[in-house]
Parts: C-alpha cells; sequence; structure tokens
C-alpha cells in the first residue's frame, strides 16, 4: 500500500508540474508515430505483394496489430529517455509503458493462438472465454506491477517451497513452479506457430509434389516441437535422463493398447513418402468415395461430391485396397446407357450418339467417345456411350446429363426411338366368362358350368 500511495502521490505532483505538457506529448507522439510506422508498413507490404488476399494468407495484416503497441513502447522508452536528459519528470510515461507493453503481449497471444488453433477462420466458444480470462490476468498483472506490488508477491511464492523424492530432501518453489509451467507454454506456442508458418511456406512450393511437401511440414513441426520440450526442459532444470523411463513407459503403452495409433502415425508417413496418395486424388476405400482434401500423421480427409467430409484412419489406406482415380493418370472413363427399339438402323444412330458426346464440356477428344452395343435386351438393343473426362473431383453426373439432355432433343425429334417394354394382356375367353358369371349371379344360385 506504500508503494501505490507513492505512485498517486508522484502522479499527483506531475500534474501540476511545468514538464506535464511535454509528458502528454510524448505519450501522444509516441501512439501516432507507432499507428504511423505500422500504417506504411501495411502500405508497403501491400504493394509488394501485389494483392490483399496474399497478405491476409500470410497474416501480415494480423501481425502488425502487434507490432503497433511494441513500437509505441520503443518510442515510449525514448521519450523517457530524452525527458530525463532535460531533467523532466517521467511518472506519467512510465506507467505508460507498462500499460502498452500489456496490450502487445495480449495480441502477440491472440496472434499466435489465432494461427496455430484456430481453424478456417473460425473460433469456438472456448477458446473466445480463454481469450477473455487471459486479458483479465495480464491487466491485473499489470495493475500489480503499476502499485509497486510485484516484489511482495514474487517474496511470498519464492518462500512458499514444497516438498519431493523418497525423503522429502529436494525443494522447490511455487515461484520456481510457475516460471517454468510460463516457460514451457511460452516455448511450446514458439514451435507450434513456428511449425504452421513453415507449413504454409512448404505448401505453397508448387515445385515440390504436395506428398513430400505435407511430409515435409508434419516432420519439421514434429521436430520442433520435441525441440521445444527438450530445451523448456533443460531451462526449468529435470534432468533430461528421466526422459528413459518415459520412453519405457510410452513402449509399453504401445504395446498394450496404442497399436492402433501407433500404426496410424505410422501409415501416415509412408503415404506421404511413397506418395500413393496426393492432395487432390479421387480415391474411394471401402464404402467411402471423395476427392483427398488433407493428409494428416493419423488420417486422411476425403470430400465427397454432396461436401460430405469422411476422416479415413491411414490404416485403411495402407491395409486395404485403395483405388485412386488419378494415380498415374487422371483421365477417367464415363458413360450412359440407353435403349432403342428394334427394327433401328444401329449403323445411324451409334454414330448420331457418338456425335453428341463430341464438344461437350469436359469431354476429351482423346481417348474418344465409343458407342457399343451391350446386348440384345427384351425391349430393344441396349447401347453403352462411353466418353473420357480429365477432372474426376468434379463428379460424372454434371457431363452425363449435358450428353442426355442432347440425346432427348434427338428422341424428342423422332431420329431415335426408345425401347419400350411390352406386355401381354390377352387372356382366354373361357377364363373370362367364367369369372364374370360368378360376379353377376345372385346369392344362392348355383352358377352354370363354364363351357
Amino acid at each position: 500500500m506504500d508503494s501505490l500511495s507513492s505512485l498517486i502521490d508522484d502522479l499527483l505532483d506531475d500534474l501540476g508540474r511545468p514538464g506535464m505538457p511535454w509528458q502528454a506529448g510524448t505519450i501522444v507522439a509516441s501512439i501516432l508515430l507507432g499507428w504511423l510506422v505500422t500504417r506504411l508498413v501495411q502500405v508497403w507490404w501491400h504493394r509488394r505483394r501485389g494483392d490483399a488476399d496474399s497478405v491476409a494468407h500470410t497474416g501480415v495484416d494480423s501481425f502488425t496489430r502487434v507490432v503497433s503497441p511494441l513500437l509505441v513502447v520503443g518510442f515510449l522508452g525514448l521519450g523517457e529517455f530524452l525527458l530525463d536528459k532535460y531533467r523532466f519528470h517521467t511518472n506519467i510515461v512510465k506507467v505508460a509503458i507498462p500499460i502498452f507493453c500489456s496490450l502487445a503481449v495480449i495480441r502477440l497471444v491472440f496472434y499466435l493462438l489465432r494461427r496455430v488453433f484456430a481453424r478456417r477462420g473460425q473460433l469456438g466458444e472456448t477458446f473466445v472465454t480463454f481469450e477473455k480470462i487471459f486479458v483479465l490476468v495480464v491487466w491485473v498483472a499489470v495493475a500489480l506491477y503499476i502499485a509497486g506490488m510485484w516484489p511482495d508477491i514474487f517474496h511470498f511464492l519464492d518462500s512458499y517451497q514444497l516438498q519431493y523424492g523418497p525423503k522429502k530432501s529436494s525443494r522447490v518453489s511455487l515461484a520456481d513452479i510457475l516460471q517454468a509451467i510460463v516457460s514451457v507454454v511460452v516455448l511450446l506456442m514458439l514451435a507450434l506457430w513456428a511449425g504452421t508458418a513453415l507449413e504454409e511456406r512448404l505448401m505453397g512450393l508448387t515445385t515440390l509434389h504436395s506428398s513430400l511437401r505435407a511430409a515435409l511440414a508434419r516432420v519439421s513441426r514434429a521436430v520442433l516441437i520435441v525441440g521445444a520440450v527438450l530445451l523448456s526442459l533443460n531451462l526449468v532444470g529435470i534432468d533430461l535422463t528421466v526422459l528413459s523411463v518415459f520412453g519405457g513407459a510410452l513402449g509399453v503403452g504401445l504395446g498394450l493398447g496404442m497399436q492402433r495409433i501407433a500404426s496410424n502415425y505410422v501409415s501416415g508417413f509412408i503415404i506421404l513418402l511413397e506418395r500413393s496418395l496426393s492432395i487432390g486424388d479421387m480415391i474411394s476405400v471401402t464404402n467411402f468415395t471423395g476427392k483427398v482434401t488433407q493428409i494428416n500423421t493419423r488420417y486422411t480427409v476425403l470430400q465427397g461430391l454432396d461436401g460430405v467430409e469422411t476422416v479415413v484412419p491411414n490404416e485403411m489406406l495402407i491395409s486395404g485396397a485403395v483405388q485412386n482415380q488419378s494415380l498415374s493418370h487422371r483421365r477417367v472413363r464415363a458413360g450412359t446407357k440407353l435403349t432403342v427399339a428394334y427394327g433401328s438402323d444401329l449403323d445411324v444412330v451409334m454414330p448420331l450418339l457418338v456425335a453428341q458426346a463430341v464438344g461437350t464440356p469436359r469431354v476429351l477428344e482423346e481417348p474418344a467417345p465409343g458407342c457399343s452395343l451391350s446386348r440384345f435386351g427384351p425391349d430393344g438393343y441396349e447401347l453403352d456411350l462411353g466418353f473420357w473426362i480429365a477432372d474426376p473431383e468434379n463428379g460424372q453426373g454434371g457431363v452425363a446429363s449435358e450428353i442426355n439432355k442432347k440425346i432427348y432433343a434427338l428422341v424428342s425429334s423422332g431420329q431415335i426411338r426408345l425401347g419400350y417394354p411390352s406386355v401381354d394382356t390377352r387372356l382366354l375367353d373361357n377364363h373370362i366368362a367364367s369369372v364374370v358369371a360368378r360376379i353377376t349371379q345372385p346369392a344362392g344360385e348355383v352358377p352354370p358350368p363354364a363351357p
């Protein structure tokens, strides 16, 4: 409380001094300069990249929100130095510096969390709640720092020690535990952010195969996370030899109940390295068909033509049969069937059907469309009109529909006669007479026998 009272007295004393306008001007000038420099950086980056979409994709607009308060802190520090040099009081400037530092920390944490955990720009309620709690904690910490209560709090945490070990001979303070937690969290967040940035950079390299890019991104992220964990443990003071015990426990866990999880992870790396699947391939596995949109280390995401996404464990893609419509080439045969009436001239009808497929959008000229006589059906000649497309991920229904509409125009004009099912409805005359007599005979009378 003495520190808080002293701070209030100093601030009230500065308000009545002639140097007060200089402190206020320093704060306002620092804010304006920070905003101006940030704006110039944004404009320069927009002009360099050429469009706003690329800037938003790289996250520069979001990161400049972090740079702006940092620049303000830098200008405030410079202003404090100049004011001290010319014998002006700087109590108000000293209070403004931690406030803008806390703002920079909040925006930096938000930037890292959104870059790492936010999916497709959407934030869950839990994520938003955590952000609000973090903001509250940071501002409370800043208020305690400005009030001068941090040394007392740190002394209390450092004096309260916990005993551990078989004989409780080792001690650790609450301050050490909090410092260890903060260091581990900070290093892991930086590792995840670096992994995400590196993954985006690798996925943008069109000169590399998509599977190789995905494999390098997964491996690099794993290496960064492992390195961050080892470094944080070393900073905390934990002996790294204890990891041998953890490794043994992990091996037992894999042997007892984590075989499927480990198998999926290993299968994911095998798929990425051998390039049997690539992002954008149209595949079919068991009862699922769709375009590969993601290849992760544990699972692969298939997006069907109806927009439904299926999460397929990687083990299924290794141990089972997979139909890949674009492994060595992207040409896929599609077709439509129809039945023409008996008596139709097939030498005229079949070339006419082929002509309807030629020139239709998405239909390839080579291999050329073709028409074949499948079999002689009960209602007419069953014909199969086949054609090839080069974009199986867009489905076959659209192009088949366009060709069927052209065939319908030929049917409407009478150039093609479709086969219709015929049913023999003839009955024996005496059977009809017997049925009619039974229906019309009055009750109680015996109908005459049928002739």
